[in-house]
């Protein structure tokens, strides 16, 4: 058995550059510790606490469309929704990782798992 450790997203609107072009899909990798440490340190992060999901998700976010160099000056300039899907997101696969839902088929009474996949991600 893998783990997974990197996981593929697409933005609900995306995030635009300063070129014009639209950038919605991604790749969010596992935060480690370190990841969850070090912009506690950060200045801004003492000035605002809201700004550690800035950090944070500039740290795990390895792609955004073509875009590999994600910094906090990226995820600034997300849309408020396409920063509250990143946020769950990182919740969802730093947390206990389980995205299995134990159901039962009505017809045959057979008991399975069936893996959820929130909308936007692939």
């Amino acid at each position: 058995m893998t783990l997974q450790t990197e996981f593929e997203f697409r933005l609900p609107k995306g995030y635009i550059d300063s070129e014009g072009s639209l950038h919605r899909d991604g790749i969010m990798r596992l935060a480690n510790a370190r990841d969850e440490i070090l912009p506690l340190e950060d200045p801004r992060v003492r000035r605002n606490e809201a700004y550690l999901l800035v950090i944070l998700l500039a740290r795990v976010i390895t792609r955004l469309g073509d875009l590999r160099d994600i910094n906090p000056g990226v995820i600034e300039k997300l849309f408020a929704s396409d920063l509250n899907y990143l946020q769950g997101l990182y919740n969802r696969i730093n947390g206990n990782g389980s995205s299995k839902l134990p159901v039962v088929c009505p017809h045959c009474d057979e008991k399975f798992e069936l893996e959820l996949e929130p909308a936007g991600e692939s």
